[in-house]
């Protein structure tokens, strides 16, 4: 292997080892010649994505077009960015783009099907991760898309399935641990989404993403909030639905002095969810920053 190539190739193994801050740093000190190299510009923008520095992957995504011309992978990344900068009329056209120079590449497929489902057009959305999945069953971007795509459907069953089968797979991946711990947060098991969170955290410190989501379940798992746990599971609707049905049934059937009883405990129960998530916030903020 020669110089060049060794260089390229231990960004490339930084990015494996979730080290995207300094695969930077190695990709700026390419030199000159390999630095506006369309692998380099590639490699630059996978790093600046798992930073989650969107606009930065889009100057990145554009230099590197403008430099070698038109490449799948750096319109995908484009596409990506834009999507999460909400612009999404741009970032449909760069990864149609994209797939029409690899129409088989199940990344870009992937990415076209978040983009459809951010949109709320989840039926196209299936069917091209449907053909993702066809073409790679357990690539890591098949198993997130199919997530999204029943998560946004608001199929939680299916989500946690989705997320169970791509830990099965990846047990050690970064996403499918914070995917295990999104699907458990929506079931209403804090406990063990903030652990998923806290070990997406570990294997991937640079994402700030992870780390939050992680500091955010340490709070739902807090003791104090143990009575609101139902309210995480069923939701705000649903659980006020079933207490007024609750009431006004045993009103119905004569047992007023336990519907009062009950009443009183709804009446408490929504005082304590208005006042108990700020306070244990504030508590849980002041040990996490000390």
């Amino acid at each position: 292997m020669t110089g060049p190539e060794t260089q390229l190739a231990r960004v490339a193994q930084l990015l494996e080892v979730n080290r995207p801050e300094q695969a930077l740093a190695e990709v700026d000190r390419l030199p000159a010649g390999l630095a506006t190299s369309q692998a380099a510009f590639r490699l630059r923008a996978a790093a600046l994505t798992v930073l989650d520095r969107w606009d930065d992957v889009v100057t990145v995504a554009r230099q590197g077009l403008a430099e070698s011309g038109p490449d799948a992978e750096l319109l995908g990344r484009l596409g990506l960015a834009l999507r999460h900068r909400r612009e999404h009329a741009p970032a449909e056209r760069a990864l149609l783009d994209a797939l029409a120079i690899e129409p088989e590449n199940p990344w870009l497929l992937c990415q076209y099907a978040d983009l459809c489902a951010a949109v709320g057009q989840t039926d196209k959305a299936e069917r091209l991760a449907a053909r993702a999945a066809a073409l790679a069953p357990e690539a890591p971007a098949v198993f997130a898309s199919r997530f999204q795509i029943a998560y946004v459907r608001g199929d939680d069953r299916a989500a946690e399935r989705i997320a169970q089968e791509f830990l099965g797979a990846w047990p050690g991946n970064p996403a499918a641990l914070a995917l295990h711990g999104v699907a458990a947060a929506r079931r209403g098991r804090v406990g063990t989404a903030h652990r998923a969170f806290g070990q997406a955290t570990a294997q991937a410190p640079a994402d700030t993403d992870y780390a939050d989501a992680a500091w955010e379940s340490r709070v739902h798992a807090h003791p104090l909030l143990l009575p609101l746990r139902p309210l995480y599971r069923l939701g705000m609707f649903r659980t006020w639905l079933l207490a007024v049905g609750l009431i006004v049934l045993l009103n119905a059937i004569g047992l007023k002095v336990l519907a009062g009883l009950f009443g009183l405990a709804w009446l408490l129960f929504c005082v304590w969810s208005w006042i108990a998530p700020p306070l244990v916030r504030r508590m849980v903020l002041g040990r996490w920053r000390a």
